[in-house]
């Protein structure tokens, strides 16, 4: 949903954590998984470069199985689309390209150092995504996390990226921690914070990329407009590089509003990630 450019700026992190070192830190998101279940969500923050990607994993200590999907022949190398007239996206930092829909669909690719980020409250990046892309952006002004800055609240009804660089827990875990924590992030924060279920973690054998998806369901519970939407999705894929850093493309979207992503919209975007190759 609402995003800021702002390389080290923009809003807030699931359950606030105390103060400790940015490198390798862990924070804690509680998140409601399943019917009524709290479960705290923790995990690795290893990227700390400057203007560069800075995530909080939020990963859930409880068994992340699933059922596999089918294994699918690797996607073509290079930048072309994958869809005829789509817009090609591609982060070698974190080895995911992807497209999107054409501009005359109100999509824009962003600038691939650009980082969208939400904050703490002393203004550092908790969960940050570089390579981008937002759906029809600058629309409505209102968002449902009152600490966004920058762009951050200008309308978009949808965002994609990638995120990662971490060590610690499982490629699982992460997984469900960059469903959760931008579910989080994105639609209330801890101030407003909403409600979020996240999906157990399930292999992911699609394009060449063999890892693993997960699915936050998202009700927001700060709607100070009509604007706000009354519900959300995320969508994660993590994979693992042989250096044993993990990464992960995320797609964060509104739900319940005029021109709202449809599952398939969603769907066929998720078809198209693939590694870089590099």
């Amino acid at each position: 949903m609402h995003q800021s450019k702002a390389p080290q700026h923009t809003a807030q992190h699931p359950q606030p954590a105390p103060a400790a070192p940015v490198h390798r830190r862990k924070r804690t998101l509680v998140a409601a998984l399943g019917i009524g279940l709290a479960v705290a969500l923790s995990g690795c923050n290893d990227d700390t470069g400057k203007g560069s990607d800075k995530e909080s994993a939020a990963a859930s200590k409880s068994p992340s199985e699933g059922a596999s999907q089918p294994s699918e022949p690797a996607a073509p190398g290079g930048d072309e689309p994958m869809v005829e007239g789509w817009q090609t996206q591609t982060s070698q930092k974190h080895h995911f390209r992807y497209d999107v829909p054409a501009k005359a669909e109100k999509w824009k690719v962003l600038d691939k150092g650009t980082a969208l980020s939400y904050t703490d409250k002393d203004g550092k990046p908790i969960v940050v995504m570089t390579a981008a892309a937002d759906y029809r952006e600058g629309g409505c002004s209102s968002h449902p996390n009152p600490d966004a800055i920058g762009q951050a609240g200008k309308g978009q009804l949808a965002t994609v990226g990638t995120t990662g660089g971490g060590k610690e827990g499982s490629l699982q875990e992460n997984a469900r921690n960059w469903a959760g924590n931008w579910g989080f992030a994105a639609y209330g924060g801890k101030d407003h914070k909403p409600k979020i279920e996240v999906s157990r973690a399930k292999p992911w054998k699609h394009g060449g990329i063999e890892g693993y998806t997960a699915t936050a369901q998202v009700t927001v519970t700060n709607r100070p407009s009509a604007c706000v939407p009354p519900k959300a999705v995320v969508h994660s894929i993590a994979q693992k590089l042989p250096d044993g850093t993990m990464h992960g493309w995320v797609i964060y979207a509104d739900q319940g509003v005029p021109d709202a992503l449809s599952a398939d919209d969603i769907k066929k975007i998720m078809n198209t990630v693939r590694p870089t190759g590099g």
